[in-house]
């Protein structure tokens, strides 16, 4: 197993890409702090699958936006797992929105959810990584919006490139202490963040219709990224950014 014995937080752990890196690193031998804002059956239900795996798992509940929450998890992580090894910053929100009539409050709310929170849950769980004296990595999971933009995410893709940004930088603060950073640009992912969206079937056929390999992406795909980057494979990747959209970026044409 790829990551036998290690110990993963992952914020916004109960759904979505969160809740497929969470099964995917725990089929690998991953012990799973899950961080999620609420109390919810997809919170329980994860739990009982990955002590199916025949892993541990331990749930923070704390809105990532708060500084006290990043404190917490660890607090968390450290009491029922030992010790912190990777940290997947994962929470996210996009609340779809025209940009000339952007509310002031969406565009802060999704900068301290997506930007904040992560740079909140890296550097306290980097902290703890540095206490240990082992090393361990960090991972955002971005999004390719960081690279391209979008009519209605004026406020979303900045937070995504900015997520990126952080972790190239932090790559460069915590390479000494052994510590790797890297991010994942995930492509239209089917999750709850994006539902409406591409519950129109035009919207949805066309977005298929980019990707050339012809499907959306699920969970378990980023999933099974998380664990390459948080594996002994990545040993000498940071500051990198893996870009996994089934080839949406390269399709120009």
């Amino acid at each position: 197993m790829l990551l036998q014995g290690q110990r993963i937080l992952i914020t916004g752990g109960s759904r979505g890409i969160g809740r497929g890196a969470a099964i995917e690193c725990a089929k690998q031998g991953a012990d799973i702090a899950i961080n999620a804002s609420a109390p919810s059956d997809s919170v329980d239900s994860l739990v009982k699958e990955i002590e199916a795996l025949g892993r541990k798992a331990v749930v923070s509940i704390g809105d990532v936006a708060n500084p006290e929450s990043a404190t917490a998890f660890i607090e968390a992580a450290v009491k029922g797992l030992g010790g912190v090894d990777h940290m997947v910053a994962n929470a996210g929100i996009c609340p779809f929105h025209s940009f000339l009539d952007m509310p002031v409050e969406v565009v802060k709310r999704t900068v301290d959810v997506n930007l904040m929170g992560t740079y909140y849950m890296c550097q306290a769980a980097a902290n703890q990584m540095v206490k240990q004296g082992t090393g361990g990595s960090l991972i955002a999971v971005s999004s390719i919006s960081a690279l391209v933009g979008g009519e209605m995410q004026s406020h979303y893709t900045p937070t995504k490139a900015g997520q990126h940004s952080l972790m190239q930088s932090v790559a460069i603060a915590l390479g000494k202490y052994g510590i790797r950073a890297n991010s994942i640009l995930p492509g239209t992912i089917a999750t709850d963040i994006n539902k409406e969206d591409l519950a129109d079937p035009a919207k949805r056929a066309y977005m298929e219709g980019r990707i050339p390999l012809g499907r959306l992406g699920k969970p378990e795909d980023i999933g099974k990224v998380v664990v390459f980057l948080a594996s002994d494979l990545a040993s000498y990747m940071t500051g990198a950014h893996v870009l996994v959209d089934g080839g949406a970026f390269v399709h120009l044409q």
